[in-house]
């Protein structure tokens, strides 16, 4: 059974489902020089389906994004461990985009990362993806830091997290 989370004009976001893996890995590749397992995307949906979400358009996945949970420092100076949603990778197909789907599916993606009662949610951006950079900061992520060399290619990467309360 498909769980529809929103539906805007033509796109619906829904949640992954396994079927879906396949044509996610496709957008990833046409996407993002940055590429994962067949294993990784399974585990990833597994873990944490309400923050794993697809975007389709008539029928044909356009986009998704893909998160997991884990416990770390706080990126807004709490003391302590905190649960953290992290937004593994999130990717729209170049003709589908500035149609504010991209927004749409990090909305959803808050709320599911909410619903497992995280304090943050924080995700790495390329320095150079300003049009990413600025709907993040729109959405009310912060630049926390500049990570030196992050991706593959040497570029920097920032890191943005944005804080929940309850």
């Amino acid at each position: 059974m498909q769980i529809i989370n929103n539906q805007t004009g033509d796109f619906i976001i829904r949640r992954c489902e396994p079927g879906d893996l396949i044509p996610v890995m496709e957008i990833n590749l046409k996407t993002l020089p940055e590429h994962y397992s067949d294993y990784f995307y399974e585990s990833l949906l597994a873990e944490l389906p309400e923050a794993f979400l697809v975007a389709e358009h008539k029928g044909k996945l356009v986009g998704y994004i893909m998160c997991k949970t884990e416990y770390g420092f706080s990126n807004f100076k709490k003391l302590g461990f905190v649960k953290k949603g992290h937004v593994v990778s999130v990717a729209v197909l170049e003709e589908y985009r500035r149609q504010g789907l991209g927004k749409a599916i990090i909305d959803e993606c808050v709320e599911g990362i909410k619903s497992k009662r995280c304090d943050e949610l924080y995700l790495e951006v390329r320095c150079s993806n300003t049009d990413a950079v600025r709907l993040y900061e729109k959405m009310g992520f912060f630049i926390k830091q500049r990570l030196k060399a992050y991706y593959r290619d040497g570029e920097d990467a920032f890191l943005m997290a944005i804080e929940f309360t309850y």
